[in-house]
């Protein structure tokens, strides 16, 4: 990791459900870049004090917060413990999510609410703190081009239906949504707001997906790059929005999902 460009040097950056999956593969790129990191988890302090441990093993700086995303107050006072120790956040990483499957019509109202308040609402509540610090901090130009930087982390979901994933997919569309009219309302501010649609990636929370041979063999049916992505997919593309490199892209949302929005059963003529 130590030859990593420090493409994020000196930055603070947050990243919510960062103790396993795709959020663990973004905290740790964004460590090799040079961010100092605060390491978001809603459950698994054990998971996230060692994402802490193999950041620190390279070199880099990180700490874990416990906060549930879709609690106000939680969200705060995490915000808070930030800038206790970093002084400011110039990175916002909005990816805490979780699945909740059923059948529309065997859907519950608690499965519905459950998986919109930690997908949707929780990134609103974040990404409202590090707006509201963005604005009263500005740019520092030694730092970055712009006053900061928001990902929100979406999924291929936010233009594929699901069925069977309705609350998934329509936080997902939300997010997309949501991504969109906040960039139009804050680029004036100097704050880029992008979002990352990943398509298949190896971790927990698709796992059935992949675990056996005939699983991962039906998956890749989807994928026309025929392979599953992995974290540092994700990981190398929130680094690139994060940085410089990126500073005239805001607003859009990037799918690193090895051609699944490519729609591929319509390959051979539909």
């Amino acid at each position: 990791m130590s030859n990593t460009p420090q493409l994020l040097k000196g930055q603070a950056a947050l990243v919510t459900g960062a103790d396993s999956g795709i959020g663990k593969g973004v905290a740790l790129a964004m460590a090799a870049a040079g961010a100092k990191l605060l390491i978001n988890y809603a459950h698994n302090k054990a998971a996230a004090d060692d994402v802490v441990s193999q950041i620190k093993a390279f070199g880099g700086d990180a700490f874990a917060f416990q906060a549930d995303v879709s609690h106000e107050e939680e969200v705060k006072a995490m915000f808070a413990e930030i800038f206790k120790q970093y002084g400011t956040i110039d990175i916002l990483v909005n990816n805490a999510g979780l699945q909740k499957d059923s059948k529309f019509v065997d859907m519950t109202l608690d499965d519905w609410n459950k998986v919109i308040s930690i997908n949707l609402t929780g990134q609103f509540l974040c990404a409202r703190e590090a707006a509201r610090e963005f604005i009263k901090r500005g740019v520092i130009e030694e730092k970055s081009k712009a006053a900061g930087k928001i990902i929100c982390m979406s999924s291929v979901h936010e233009v594929i239906p699901w069925a069977g994933h309705v609350n998934y997919a329509a936080s997902k569309g939300g997010i997309m949504m949501f991504m969109k009219s906040i960039a139009q309302e804050l680029a004036p501010h100097k704050i880029r707001v992008n979002g990352i649609g990943p398509g298949a990636i190896q971790t927990p929370i698709n796992k059935e997906a992949w675990e056996t041979p005939d699983a991962l063999d039906k998956l890749l049916t989807l994928i026309p790059y025929n392979r599953i992505g992995q974290p540092d997919d994700i990981g190398k593309l929130a680094v690139w929005l994060a940085s410089d490199e990126s500073d005239y892209v805001t607003g859009v949302t990037i799918f690193a999902d090895g051609g699944m929005t490519l729609y591929p059963g319509f390959a051979d003529n539909g």
